[in-house]
């Protein structure tokens, strides 16, 4: 996260029984509700770290609320589940030093559920394949499944 100002941005994630979750992200307010955001998604789809969103304030929920993505940073974001929890030296860290070696970073919301922010200069094949070989528990974020393959789904 930066030294900037921040805010929290709510999103509301729907769920398969028509319910959402909800997870607010850090964001820099840039003015006419538009926020730069400043960390990861874990739940959110569709978003990644830096992107300009448009959120007005929604008395309702108490927060600035997101709308729409203005401007694309260029990251990508992929969630990993580990079953076993990363530790120093073990197969999970293993995955995650390789990534972070690979040009990527990460935000942990627990030591099993890691969100992976891949920049705009790392392939995202290459993290891909790389996942898939290593036989990880993982998903697309943003760009969604859906968005990379339109006609699997």
């Amino acid at each position: 996260m930066s030294n900037e100002p921040t805010a929290k941005v709510l999103f509301r994630v729907p769920s398969t029984d028509g319910d959402a979750t909800v997870e607010t992200l850090w964001a820099i307010p840039l003015g006419d509700d538009l926020y730069k955001l400043d960390n990861s998604p874990f739940y959110a789809y569709g978003v990644s770290w830096q992107d300009v969103v448009f959120a007005p304030y929604d008395e309702h929920e108490g927060f600035p609320t997101f709308r729409f993505v203005v401007e694309r940073s260029g990251n990508r974001t992929i969630r990993i589940s580990f079953d076993l929890p990363v530790a120093p030296g073990n197969a999970s860290d293993q995955v995650l030093q390789y990534l972070v070696a690979a040009g990527c970073s990460y935000e942990g919301a627990n030591r099993n559920y890691i969100s992976i922010n891949i920049p705009p200069d790392v392939e995202l094949q290459q993290v891909r394949f790389y996942l898939i070989e290593r036989e990880a528990q993982w998903e697309h974020a943003d760009p969604t499944y859906d968005s990379l393959f339109p006609t699997a789904s």
